[in-house]
C-alpha cells in the first residue's frame, strides 16, 4: 500500500521578515550592560585584550612572542588576574592599532 505524504515547504521571505520584526523590537542595550557578569568575573581590559586578539586571529604565544613577554602573563591579563600597566596598555594599543586607553 502506498503512502503519499506532502512535502511542506517553508517560505523563507516571511520566516526572514518575522525574525526581523522581532529583532527590530527589542531595544538595544550598552555593551558594558550586556556583559556585566564577564566584567566582574574578568576585568574590562582583559576583555578588551581577548577580544582583540580574536578579532586579529592571533594566539596567546604568538602575541606574547611578538611583545617579548610571558604567554602566562597574557592569560592573566586576559582573566583579571593581572593588571594591564598604563606601558603594556601602550604596547598592546601599537600591535593592535587601536587607543590604548581600551586595555586600561
Amino acid at each position: 500500500m502506498l503512502v503519499r505524504t506532502r512535502i511542506r515547504r517553508i517560505k523563507k521571505k516571511s520566516r526572514i521578515k518575522k525574525i526581523r520584526r522581532i529583532m527590530f523590537r527589542e531595544k538595544s542595550v550598552p555593551w558594558r550592560t550586556a556583559f556585566r557578569e564577564r566584567i566582574k568575573k574578568h576585568s574590562e581590559g582583559g576583555l578588551m585584550l581577548r577580544g582583540n586578539r580574536f578579532k586579529a586571529e592571533i594566539t596567546q604565544k604568538e602575541l606574547a612572542e611578538t611583545l617579548g613577554i610571558s604567554q602566562h602573563h597574557i592569560s592573566e591579563m586576559e582573566n583579571g588576574k593581572r593588571p594591564i600597566g598604563k606601558e603594556m596598555a601602550k604596547r598592546f594599543a601599537d600591535f593592535f592599532k587601536t587607543d590604548y586607553r581600551l586595555f586600561l
